[in-house]
């Protein structure tokens, strides 16, 4: 798996936890890394999730004002915690993330919810992420 991959798995553990529980983001980080700590991380992976926890974090706001207006039907609130955490990742990469393609950012987000949700969660973010790109002129 790449490390790109798995720091987005880190950082939708980290983001989920803080959504169910209402832990703060740092305190969620330093609890996560602690977890973890028998296990060799490379830097550079735990860099990279703390970058989109924070991100997501800082810009919250914005990005659920952004996932709210593409998703017609839908709150924020009711969505499943695990669709609406990738959903953020996601969004957070298109907006802020220029360093990242946008084919990559939601193909990345499609492939979590696929592992992590059910069957119909992938198109649900696709469509959603995709919105977003576009919207971007991106």
């Amino acid at each position: 798996m790449r490390r790109r991959t798995r720091a987005r798995e880190f950082a939708l553990q980290i983001l989920y936890q803080t959504d169910i529980a209402h832990d703060a983001f740092d305190a969620a980080l330093d609890s996560f890394w602690q977890a973890h700590a028998d296990k060799a991380v490379a830097s550079d992976l735990k860099d990279f999730t703390t970058e989109l926890v924070r991100g997501v974090t800082q810009n919250l706001k914005v990005i659920d004002e952004k996932i709210s207006s593409f998703a017609a039907n839908w709150q924020l609130e009711r969505m499943a915690v695990v669709d609406r955490n990738i959903l953020r990742m996601g969004c957070f990469e298109l907006l802020f993330r220029d360093d990242i393609p946008p084919k990559v950012s939601i193909n990345e987000a499609v492939e979590l919810a696929k592992k992590y949700s059910d069957t119909e969660a992938g198109k649900f973010v696709n469509a959603i992420l995709d919105k977003i790109r576009i919207e971007k002129g991106k």
